[in-house]
């Protein structure tokens, strides 16, 4: 994984979080500080397999993973294979539709590959673990788990945890509801194996997480702290994470590069800062020249254009920066000629489009009504004839114009734009 500044010393990783607003709850914060200062940590953070892929919510946690590592101290990547098969209520007003077993374990083994590419598993003496929950939580029976764990949770207790409590009205089913006693039991799990001593998560895992405190001091004890996030918003209200499209995943095959680079370099000024801080590994000093920079040349948009470079290359890697800064300059300048194969495909995946059947030629004006352009052939002749429609860059004048074999690229594609932003790909199959 490639970063920037990325070296951050075991006396400064809890100031640093802080100085990123990343820390929203914690318990015992100066007793957490002096252990992160005196000793090498295990900590761990729990990701649930409710899709094939994990997307841009989740890399809050996985990169603070990250952050802890670089500061010397041990992550442990879970993987929900056993709650995933349950579902956690934490965050929704309505009931998880369950997975199937076997589709449980196939998003699984693709998120361990996911998680496989931020932290490093090979480092020494503080390398990675990456372990799925299925491990324990299959092996364990009823009746001893309600009596050797189960035992330790009154009802009134749950009761009072915010994710069962938002859930009455509505109702929750005893299956969502013992979800916070096996996220407890994950915890002690690990620190009786692993040593672990630390869980972080997003503040909206706050009450399963010191449900394994609670856990934990009933069951032996022994030294062991909780972190929250603050879960990530706009400062429009607009939900993070969402683009016109769906949402923003970490996976290629469903959010392509360009996609993903356009996702970050779109954030808006009142975001930018908070958002370097929290997702790229830059240290302060280049943070407060970034944003210094917006405050004097907000029309630059130096700051978008970074957080887009840094996001897009710990995920994807530097050749996908590549990509996407070429891609975006071919299209701002109109001359997509440049581009190869691949990377007009991957433009043309945030863009309106159309498939048309095999044909010699085409009219202009049924493309642009076709690919959604224009909303009628009246509408697109009057585009036409102010000179706002373009055919791979070029301006087009004719309102009998029809696109030929020979303007296509590649043989099969033709990229039509009307305006400065309004692009399309058409696709002659």
């Amino acid at each position: 994984m490639t970063t920037a500044s990325t070296n951050v010393s075991p006396q400064d990783v809890l100031d640093d979080l802080e100085y990123r607003g990343l820390v929203y709850q914690v318990t015992n914060r100066d007793h957490l500080s002096k252990k992160l200062n005196e000793e090498r940590v295990v900590l761990y953070c729990g990701f649930d397999p409710t899709a094939d892929s994990l997307h841009i919510g989740n890399l809050l946690a996985i990169l603070t993973l990250r952050r802890f590592q670089l500061a010397g101290h041990v992550p442990i990547a879970l993987v929900g294979g056993g709650t995933g098969l349950i579902g956690d209520p934490s965050g929704r007003s309505t009931e998880r539709t369950l997975n199937g077993p076997d589709t449980v374990a196939a998003w699984s083994n693709r998120l361990k590959n996911q998680l496989s590419r931020f932290l490093d598993f090979e480092a020494r003496p503080n390398a990675a673990k990456l372990v799925s929950n299925y491990d324990w939580l299959g092996q364990l029976d009823l009746i001893s788990f309600l009596r050797d764990v189960g035992k330790h949770f009154t009802v009134n207790y749950m009761l009072a945890k915010d994710s069962v409590d938002s859930r009455l009205a509505q109702g929750i089913s005893f299956t969502e509801f013992s979800y916070m006693i096996m996220q407890a039991y994950d915890y002690r799990k690990l620190h009786a194996d692993h040593g672990c001593s630390l869980q972080i998560g997003g503040s909206d895992q706050w009450g399963n997480i010191t449900a394994g405190l609670d856990l934990i001091g009933k069951m032996g004890g022994g030294d062991a702290y909780g972190m929250t996030m603050p879960l990530v918003t706009k400062s429009d209200g607009k939900k993070f994470g969402k683009s016109e499209s769906g949402a923003i995943w970490l996976d290629r095959n469903k959010t392509t590069a360009y996609q993903f680079y356009q996702f970050w370099i779109n954030t808006d000024d009142a975001d930018v800062i908070r958002f370097l801080k929290y997702f790229t590994f830059l240290n302060r000093t280049e943070i407060e020249a970034l944003e210094e920079e917006l405050r004097t040349n907000p029309e630059q948009r130096v700051a978008q254009k970074t957080l887009a470079r840094e996001v897009t290359r710990i995920v994807h890697g530097q050749g996908a920066v590549d990509t996407a800064e070429k891609v975006t300059l071919s299209l701002f300048s109109g001359d997509v000629s440049q581009l190869g194969e691949e990377e007009l495909i991957e433009a043309m995946q945030d863009m309106a489009s159309a498939e048309i059947g095999e044909a010699d030629e085409a009219p202009l004006i049924d493309l642009l009504v076709a690919s959604g352009l224009a909303p009628s052939k009246r509408q697109a002749r009057q585009d036409i004839e102010s000179g706002a429609v373009y055919v791979n860059g070029h301006k087009q004048s004719g309102i009998e114009t029809v696109i030929g074999r020979d303007q296509r690229l590649f043989g099969k594609y033709v990229i039509l734009r009307r305006g400065k932003k309004n692009y399309a790909g058409v696709t002659f199959r």
